[in-house]
């Protein structure tokens, strides 16, 4: 099942996608998710919908270093235990949105990543519990400006600009987190390509130490981490997040307005 955010007709809806046709949902998921057959009776063609980022999160629940290589980027070791840090909501970006090139930054970089969306409330929940928590999953761009972090010394200026987390451009409900393929293109080449059996802690062990943490809410993401492959976005390029069972997340880089 495919869940998405858009609008259609000035107005912002969810909505279940088949077969390019959006049936419109009485109510969002994150509040029912237990109706998500509950549609106002209404559909439309995707085609008349302009998609919008799957969900509006209270925080992004991020993941460094979770696979093995990137773990060994500048001689850094694997972390013993996952290692967090926060996106703010103010960061989200909607599907063929502009990410914006800082004038603070001159090196601003791609993350593919899968996304996982929080359907209900999740604290200090156990792994074996994680998925009963899930809604489902979306593909990410964890952007950041390399040259911040590296000179900060700690990640959150890097990370947080607004435009820095694209997300979608949709969820998809019935989907396998352990085995699939992730890859990102710049201006159509191939610059990721990984999968995610090559994660050093799974979905269902980040979503369960994160709540450990943090209170984990419904429309929240946990983002796993990213590959190794990393390197530069300019102005005017076009970068796409593929995540097999998932579909494709296409962004362009601007400049702030």
């Amino acid at each position: 099942m495919r869940i998405a955010r858009v609008l259609f007709d000035a107005r912002i809806h969810y909505a279940l996608l088949e077969n390019g046709v959006a049936r419109l949902l009485a109510a969002s998921p994150f509040e029912d998710p237990d109706g998500l057959s509950n549609g106002s009776g209404k559909t439309v063609l995707l085609a008349e919908c302009r998609l919008l980022a799957p969900s509006e999160p209270s925080k992004a629940v991020c993941v460094g270093l979770n696979y093995a290589d990137h773990s060994h980027i500048g001689d850094e070791d694997a972390p013993g235990e996952p290692l967090f840090f926060l996106k703010p909501p103010t960061a989200v970006l909607d599907p063929f949105g502009v990410i914006d090139y800082p004038p603070e930054t001159g090196d601003l970089q791609y993350e593919a990543e899968l996304a996982v969306v929080i359907g209900r409330r999740a604290h200090r929940i156990s792994a074996d519990r994680a998925a009963e928590h899930v809604l489902g999953y979306t593909c990410a761009n964890d952007v950041t400006a390399r040259d911040l972090q590296k000179r900060d010394g700690q990640w959150t200026r890097a990370k947080s600009f607004d435009t820095f987390l694209p997300l979608g451009p949709w969820i998809e409900t019935v989907f396998d987190p352990n085995a699939v393929d992730i890859r990102l293109t710049l201006n159509g080449a191939v610059k990721q390509s990984a999968n995610t059996r090559c994660m050093l802690r799974p979905v269902a062990e980040l979503v369960s130490a994160a709540s450990q943490i943090m209170t984990l809410l419904p429309g929240d993401v946990v983002l796993t981490g990213t590959s190794g492959g990393l390197g530069p976005m300019r102005k005017g390029d076009s970068v796409s997040v593929e995540i097999a069972g998932i579909g494709v997340l296409t962004n362009t880089i601007g400049t702030v307005p």
